[in-house]
């Protein structure tokens, strides 16, 4: 109509959707910073630091490995998502948005292969577990994770206390002159509620018992055992916990990709 302007309004990068990500992701890399710092400080507490072949060296899962890893991943999410978002930089997002997809499908491949291929799964956490009982008393660490899964699920070993004829220290060979021989850890001990110092001994010469009488005094399920059990009984709480991580994820890769789009929008008019 005359006398009356059209306003084309421009496009524009959408502050809401750009500050959000930027504080979501900054929170993530100061955590994952945060445990990183941990994991090397805690490497070098024990000297792997100035003696790398001793990563090596550990027969079993040495737990720091989770925090350096875990802590590495979210410092590069939580870097690439919150640079990209405040500097409004395609590539660091779509980075971001890459990385945390692969993470993503990671997850889900995971979920869907440990349901198909339960019985293999099975084989292999026994597996998993005997090696780490095979290295308990070789790192600190391992052997507090160890002792803290087997009070946690009152069990004893992979499939049963005897798996701690794995481990060097406990055997019961006649060869072993360890005072631990034919016992089991402190953790595999059945706790009595009234006492009040920890008897680390609790577990020695357990194994010299009949079954029966072991019932007693240590736990006789294996962990392998107990971890499905509590699984079950937890299934809608687990379940709950990966679907809420799986929404963040999904939600996070959305908000980057809108970003960039908008941004590619912005430029096409310039």
């Amino acid at each position: 109509m005359p006398g009356k302007h059209q306003h084309f309004q421009e496009p524009e990068v959408g502050c809401c959707g750009k500050y959000f990500l930027f504080g979501f992701n900054i929170v993530f890399w100061v955590l994952g910073a945060l445990f990183l710092a941990i994991g090397l400080w805690a490497w070098g507490e024990k000297g792997v630091l100035s003696n790398i072949s001793a990563l090596t060296d550990l027969g079993g899962l040495d737990p720091v490995w989770l925090f350096v890893v875990v802590g590495g991943v979210m410092s590069v999410l939580g870097f690439a998502g919150c640079i990209g978002a405040l500097r409004e930089n395609t590539f660091l997002l779509k980075f971001f948005s890459v990385f945390l997809g692969l993470i993503f499908f990671l997850e889900l491949a995971t979920g869907i292969l440990a349901f198909v291929f339960k019985d293999w799964i099975r084989d292999q956490l026994n597996l998993f577990i005997n090696n780490n009982v095979k290295a308990y008393r070789d790192d600190i660490d391992l052997q507090n994770l160890i002792d803290f899964a087997q009070e946690y699920w009152s069990c004893c070993g992979a499939r049963g206390p005897n798996d701690w004829n794995l481990n060097i220290y406990f055997n019961c060979t006649d060869l072993n002159p360890s005072r631990e021989r034919c016992g089991v850890p402190f953790s595999c001990c059945v706790r009595d509620p009234a006492e009040d110092v920890l008897n680390t001994q609790c577990g020695y010469d357990v194994r010299l018992k009949l079954e029966l009488e072991q019932q007693g005094s240590i736990h006789t399920k294996g962990c392998v055992g107990q971890f499905e059990k509590w699984l079950q009984d937890n299934l809608v709480v687990v379940a709950g916990v990966f679907v809420g991580i799986a929404l963040l994820q999904i939600f996070g890769i959305c908000l980057a990709q809108n970003l960039v789009s908008d941004i590619k929008a912005v430029k096409a008019n310039w």
